[in-house]
């Protein structure tokens, strides 16, 4: 059962809702309705509307709500497009481990990584130092050099010799994971990984953490305590092992002659959330039958904690997200609402989209152009809206995608005045936000922003820091760019305009060798990774790899999902001929590609 606290903040929302409702509402964009708007949205009714909570729902229902009442039909169903997303990562009641005949404490001395294989183990440990494989031409490491790991238990320290050092070579080699897959490919059973005293004084254990996904076997994090029990035949320590390799770089592998046995489990959960679609339909009988989708995302952080995206991660408290992204669902809506009043304004049909799941990786949008309800080929254009609310006088209005379509730059141009309104135009498709998901299906583009600011991803992004007239005169130039597109003659015809890839989402923190593609970030593909595009004149593309390919292995090694792919990219050099095996329609096909 629900807290009472929650309950009545539940009551208090559908209060505020039916009272926003009941106000006069005014077919232009004014200052009042987007303050209706956002200052619901970015409530503390709503606690930050973390995907799949109560906040989360109840900004979906509100969505749909007002969109219906503006005269809106659902596109399918009741206006809801239904999923699940994973909510977190738990242990689950078969966590076990035997060191010396002994049964050791979950949570106390080990603890499964998230992304831990649910399997058992039983063999000998050696140790494997950091275990690097290291083989660049100023840096070499190689901790498994005459050391036999195939079918034992290999004990790794955590992180790096220059743990200290902001800048330093093996950073990319150091996450945990990356360890964890290359013990794996040199044959290890199961990894078990401990903090050096350098590296943790308090030896204390993370929270284990979603978005990390299975790497095939187990791994364990142990407690120093743990790892001195199985050294101690030896007569050495962790401590001590970690002062050496940091004073001495240079590997000290060896077999500690120890066996240890053990099983991991780890949980999975989902909770449901969804996406909202409605539509409006065109006023031409033909032309009605081609659509301008405008989507904005409403999902937040909800109360921000580790994990959560937030640059606060030590506070606990509402994450309101006004700006982002109150500010372009309360823009959208105010478009749906005028669009509606003037069916003069768009022959074609327009698809107002808002999708939760954003800030967990584009998750909402990726599932619309997945499962779109329409042919996508008849999509003209998305305009996406986010973080369009702090407008200033020494801001510019950022739009992008302006190359996606060979008169879209001309359309943005004729739909600003530019002596009242700044702009910054850019020509790539591709951005951290949701149009990157349809740029990727060769939809063209538009992205509308006031850029970001202090308050981003912390809980000071408030509804009363909304620049609202700077909003208005956003609104009015979106306003425009829709009504221009949604009422020409021909169809805009998709242009490919800058490198379908990630550049702000994770993928960009490993420097080095790219195929060329745009990875199917959501993980909707097991076993594998799915190209959702391929940038043309790059690698991927030159090798004869297709959009849709599932990448199942890189020079023989396997590629089960998008943190495998990182770490064999991350493996690579400039000029290097590598084998792609690809899953192209049920059967292998096998690449040969030159980075």
């Amino acid at each position: 059962m629900k807290s009472f606290k929650n309950i009545a903040y539940f009551f208090f929302a559908i209060a505020s809702f039916s009272f926003a409702k009941d106000k006069i509402k005014s077919p232009e964009i004014t200052v009042d309705e987007l303050k209706k708007h956002i200052s619901y949205l970015a409530s503390d009714a709503l606690k930050g509307r973390r995907t799949g909570t109560d906040g989360d729902s109840l900004a979906a229902l509100y969505i749909r709500d007002d969109l219906k009442g503006n005269g809106l039909v659902p596109l399918s169903g009741d206006g809801f497009q239904r999923y699940r997303v994973t909510d977190k990562i738990i242990l689950g009641p078969a966590n076990g481990l035997i060191v010396n005949g002994t049964s050791c404490k979950v949570e106390t001395d080990f603890v499964p990584f998230a992304f831990s294989e649910n399997n058992s183990f039983n063999a000998e440990v050696v140790f494997a130092g950091y275990g690097f494989d290291i083989n660049e031409d100023s840096l070499k490491w190689k901790d498994y050099l005459d050391l036999d790991v195939k079918g034992k238990v290999v004990m790794i320290l955590r992180a790096d010799p220059e743990i200290d050092k902001n800048k330093s070579p093996f950073i990319k080699y150091s996450r945990d994971r990356d360890k964890v897959l290359q013990a794996k490919d040199m044959g290890a059973s199961a990894v078990l990984l401990v903090s050096g005293k350098i590296f943790d004084p308090e030896d204390k254990f993370e929270p284990l953490a979603k978005g990390e996904q299975s790497v095939g076997i187990p791994a364990f994090r142990v407690s120093r305590k743990i790892a001195d029990q199985i050294l101690e035949s030896g007569k050495m320590t962790i401590e001590v092992l970690e002062k050496k390799l940091n004073d001495e770089r240079k590997p000290s592998s060896f077999a500690t002659k120890v066996s240890v046995s053990g099983h991991s489990d780890v949980v999975q959960t989902t909770i449901p959330t969804r996406n909202v679609v409605m539509l409006l339909p065109g006023s031409d009988k033909t032309l009605k039958n081609e659509y301008v989708i405008i989507g904005a995302h409403f999902d937040h952080l909800g109360m921000g904690g580790v994990g959560s995206g937030s640059r606060v991660p030590d506070t606990i408290a509402i994450h309101y997200g006004a700006d982002d992204n109150a500010s372009g669902v309360g823009m959208m809506l105010e478009l749906a609402e005028k669009l509606a009043a003037h069916p003069e304004s768009h022959r074609r049909s327009i698809i107002v989209a808002a999708f939760s799941g954003e800030e967990m990786g584009l998750l909402g949008s990726k599932k619309y152009v997945d499962d779109p309800m329409i042919d996508l080929k008849t999509v003209d254009v998305m305009v996406n809206l986010d973080m369009v609310g702090r407008l200033t006088d020494s801001t510019k209005l950022q739009i992008g995608g302006v190359g996606t379509a060979e008169s879209l730059r001309k359309i943005v141009y004729e739909s600003c005045d530019t002596t009242k309104m700044r702009l910054a135009i850019s020509e790539e498709g591709y951005g951290p936000s949701d149009h990157a998901s349809f740029y990727g299906k060769d939809i063209p583009v538009l992205f509308l922003t006031s850029g970001a600011h202090l308050d981003y991803h912390t809980p000071a992004d408030t509804w009363e820091k909304i620049n609202y007239p700077g909003m208005v005169k956003i609104s009015d130039i979106a306003f425009k760019i829709v009504e221009d597109i949604a009422n020409i003659d021909t169809k805009l015809v998709f242009k490919e305009a800058g490198p379908k890839l990630d550049t702000g989402r994770g993928v960009s923190r490993r420097k080095g060798v790219t195929l060329g593609i745009m990875p199917d970030f959501a993980g909707n593909v097991k076993n594998g990774l799915r190209a959702d595009a391929i940038t043309r004149g790059r690698p991927a593309a030159i090798g004869g790899m297709k959009k849709g390919d599932i990448i199942t292995s890189i020079n023989g090694k396997s590629v089960n999902n998008i943190q495998d792919y990182m770490f064999r990219m991350s493996q690579l050099k400039f000029g290097e001929t590598i084998s792609v095996e690809v899953l192209r329609n049920g059967k292998t096909e096998v690449l040969l590609i030159q980075l």
